[in-house]
């Protein structure tokens, strides 16, 4: 039998690895999506393959066994599951149903009037990422017993991690343990869950069902994504989605069953759901599954099996003669072969009706509709040989948009059972290009069951019965406001999963694009850059590897600077806490990422070390020219009071990114009605004099400006891309796991921080300076700026970087033209000087410049072009 991964993995290079069962279990696709180019399709989750509901309901009840056998029976009766919207939806239910004692919940991605948010998560290479925790019972999640974790994979762990820590940090417990079919970590996430156990101080166990990894080749993000362009220009005719030609009796009108669900039963786990309810469940199951063999009416014949499957595929292109798209084996010879189709979080109901039909004597399969959309190719070593696509029927939060069937037309069914609950059951469903429609073309009797929206009855009255044909939507009593926090946004990524950093140091308010590949040759983003096709922020540079030389100078500033850097770490540390600090309160540091990290880490451990305080840090994205991330202000706003928000960096250059930060303040609390956060930022050093708290405003060499990311706790600078950063997104940014081996990180601040106890009076002596003189900005740098612009003819001051930092990232991410050095400043320029003779990049000594040196990014910049003095750029 052919495997279907063998089609993606022929073409991209893609390896699945691990035990022997995976390519039973598991196949592949690509995506449609910018973050992620494959696709696991698993053969036993009943989502994009038809499977037998035994098959689909048994790989969960097992897992949930074991969850058992693991806890006992005291420890399981004190625990909750908690399932992922969409995929896990059903799995988390059967898992719940083979631990037998404990409730059900699963996140969700429908609002419901009325009903107070729990809490959320996002889920970052979701093409649809944010998770709403609704339970009817908000203190569902309060116990403190242990919490068990469902998911159909465990790749990463990103999701999972990002959950728990948003329950933990409001409702800790002692243990959690994490269930998946399949655990496909690489080697590099291996240690992450035990790291991660640590940092919480809880037992967090895993169980799967198999376990692999995927080996994924370099450039296969794009690479997936030109496949998936070449082959969906060879659909494209039959990409609307409309119905394909009748059979022998499709396109007849579907039939409606009347389930009788019963009165007041959820429909699954979107507001929890108790063993007492899958007892009630059970019950009424054979019933039902009676009224839909009657709706059935006996079925269709071998005949008009054979006529579906020669039919047009959901692609619209006609199955070549012998095709056996979407075919599953073992299908029956007598009698009709009947999928029970589900739809997107509706899956653990229809799978239990579907139990009921095959215990029954029926030959079943099932799957569900998703919102996720996949490339379909009609070739037995592909896991997805054909796709509906129709309207989303349920008028979603997010918006209308398409929706998919996998593997539904061409598959020999005779009949398909669709069930949708009352919300979905709308005009959009019933419309002639609408899911119904769509089956009727390619399956001879289509039945309609209507499961009723379960509302809360805290919330509104039951909508028990079986034809509910408009959803109750509308909360009839103000609902009471649970008391988790109500934020969608995720919480903060944290070391060692996301930087070198100890998680206690600093929380990352950015999005994991690891896995994603945005670096750019120097060049070609400087040319694409000035030639306004791109902005700095959307790529990256390729990440500078110093030489042993290099490597002997940093160490060498580090050495002979640590004493001053770590007085300037006092005095603007000392500076925030007499100004900032109010009864009750204390400042919570917001560093400008990536600069302003290691900074933002030294003054919180001189906080400590000085006066036993634990002051909150976070990293942010600011862009120039974009702005400040407004989510992570949401987030901040939604955490601490905005008035104990102290910005900070690591230093000012000319004061471009000290307007930006104004400016998005501003612009920020005027849309959201938010007020109190403070525009000011604390820096270490202020040479172009833009800024009120500073540890100085001396132009000297801070060794963290010398390297990009192995100082800077292995994160890159920041990203902003339309495709990759949705509006409810962070900025994005990516941790260099492969450079831990060159990592000194730690090291800086380690010696940094041991200069602490020494430079304690010099600190006091500069602080009580500092607070009685005017420290009102000057903006020097500024007007300096502006007449080097002019009198080199660059004519953009953007071009124009002061400082040593600035002038040490132009020699490492840009195509410098020239740097100007001031003369007699040679005890901070070595590394400057070195980078200049490595790069061919001439150094004009100045007078009266008030930096030690400044850095011309080469004006008008074209691959070979010239500067204003006739000579070409050397980038070596």
């Amino acid at each position: 039998m052919v495997w279907t991964g063998t089609w993606v993995a022929e073409r991209l290079g893609v390896e699945l690895i691990g035990d022997e069962a995976l390519p039973d279990l598991l196949g592949l696709a690509l995506r449609r999506n910018p973050k992620r180019a494959h696709l696991l399709v698993s053969s036993v989750l009943g989502k994009h393959v038809p499977q037998r509901p035994s098959v689909v309901y048994g790989s969960g009840l097992d897992l949930g066994r074991r969850v058992r056998a693991l806890l006992g029976d005291e420890e399981a009766a004190r625990s909750v599951v908690l399932g992922y919207a969409e995929t896990a939806t059903a799995l988390g239910h059967a898992v719940a149903d083979g631990l037998g004692l404990a409730p059900y919940l699963h996140s969700t991605r429908r609002p419901v009037a009325g009903v107070a948010r729990a809490g959320g998560f996002e889920e970052s290479h979701s093409h649809a990422t944010s998770h709403l925790l609704l339970p009817e019972d908000p203190k569902l999640l309060a116990g403190d017993g242990p919490l068990v974790l469902v998911d159909d994979e465990f790749s990463t762990g990103n999701t999972v991690l990002n959950t728990v820590r948003a329950l933990h940090e409001r409702y800790p417990r002692d243990r959690y343990v994490v269930v998946a079919l399949v655990d496909m970590r690489s080697a590099a996430d291996l240690g992450r869950l035990d790291a991660f156990a640590a940092e919480i101080g809880a037992r967090v166990d895993l169980i799967s069902g198999a376990a692999g990894t995927v080996r994924l080749p370099d450039g296969v993000l794009e690479k997936g994504q030109a496949l998936v362009a070449e082959h969906e220009r060879a659909y494209e005719p039959g990409a609307v989605s409309a119905p394909g030609p009748t059979t022998a009796r499709g396109g007849q009108e579907h039939a409606r069953v009347a389930l009788d669900w019963p009165e007041d039963l959820p429909d699954g786990g979107r507001h929890g759901f108790t063993p007492d309810q899958r007892h009630r469940l059970e019950t009424a199951l054979p019933a039902m599954a009676a009224r839909i063999t009657e709706a059935l009416g006996g079925g269709a014949g071998d005949a008009e099996r054979g006529a579906t499957a020669g039919g047009r595929s959901a692609s619209g292109v006609e199955a070549q003669p012998g095709s056996t798209a979407g075919a599953q084996p073992g299908s029956s010879a007598g009698g009709p072969r009947v999928l029970v189709l589900g739809f997107e979080e509706l899956m653990y109901a229809p799978l239990r009706l579907g139990t009921a039909l095959e215990e029954a004597g029926h030959d079943v399969r099932y799957s569900t509709t998703t919102r996720s959309p996949v490339l379909a190719v009609d070739d037995p070593g592909y896991a997805i040989r054909t796709r509906l696509v129709f309207p989303a029927h349920d008028d979603p939060a997010d918006g209308p948009g398409e929706r998919y069937a996998y593997n539904v037309a061409g598959a020999g069914f005779d009949a398909v059972v669709l069930v949708v609950d009352s919300t979905a059951d709308t005009s959009a469903l019933h419309a002639p290009d609408g899911l119904l429609a769509q089956l009727a073309a390619h399956i001879p009797r289509v039945v309609l069951a209507v499961v009723p929206s379960y509302t809360p009855t805290s919330t509104a009255e039951g909508t028990g019965g079986a034809e509910v044909t408009e959803a109750t939507t509308e909360a009839t009593t103000e609902a009471v406001e649970a008391p988790e926090r109500s934020s969608m946004l995720p919480e903060p990524l944290r070391g060692p999963a996301f930087s070198s950093y100890a998680p206690e140091e600093v929380g990352w308010l950015l999005q994991d694009l690891s896995d994603v590949e945005l670096e750019a040759p120097t060049e070609e983003r400087e040319e694409a850059i000035q030639s306004g096709g791109a902005h700095y922020a959307e790529s990256l540079p390729v990440e500078y590897q110093p030489s042993d030389r290099y490597q002997e100078l940093f160490h060498a500033a580090l050495e002979t600077s640590a004493a001053r850097i770590a007085r300037a770490v006092g005095t603007v540390t000392e500076t925030v806490l007499a100004e900032r600090e109010r009864p009750g309160h204390r400042p919570v540091l917001v560093s400008l990422a990536r600069a302003g990290t290691p900074v933002g880490v030294l003054m919180r451990r001189w906080a400590q070390a000085r006066h036993g305080l634990d002051l909150p840090h976070y990293a942010v994205s600011i862009v120039r020219g974009r702005g400040i991330d407004a989510n992570a202000l949401r987030w901040l706003a939604a955490h601490h009071d905005p008035a104990d928000v102290v910005f900070v960096d690591g230093w000012t250059g000319k004061g471009a990114i000290t307007r930006e930060l104004a400016d998005a303040i501003k612009e920020f609390e005027a849309a959201e009605g938010v007020t109190g956060f403070d525009p000011e930022i604390a820096v270490l050093a202020d040479p172009g004099s833009c800024v009120r708290t500073y540890g100085t405003r001396e132009d000297f060499l801070i060794p963290s400006a010398c390297l990009n990311s192995t100082v800077s706790g292995l994160i890159s600078r920041t990203v902003l891309r339309a495709d990759l950063v949705g509006p409810n997104d962070f900025h994005g940014g990516k941790f260099y796991r492969e450079l831990a081996g060159v990592d000194v990180s730690r090291a800086f601040l380690d010696a940094v921080a041991a200069r602490f106890e020494e430079v304690g009076a010099a600190v006091d002596s500069d602080v009580k300076e500092l607070l009685a003189a005017d420290r009102t900005p000057t903006w020097e740098g500024w007007a300096a700026v502006e007449r080097i612009s002019e009198e080199y003819g660059i004519h953009d001051v953007n071009l124009v970087k002061p400082g040593v930092g600035e002038t040490t990232r132009v020699l490492l991410r840009r195509v410098p033209w020239k740097i100007l050095a001031k003369r007699g400043a040679d005890a901070d320029l070595a590394h400057v000087r070195l980078l200049a003779e490595q790069r061919g990049v001439p150094v004009e000594e100045v007078d009266e410049l008030p930096y030690s040196c400044v850095g011309l990014i080469h004006p008008q910049y074209t691959r070979g072009a010239t500067g204003a003095d006739g000579k070409a750029v050397v980038s070596q």
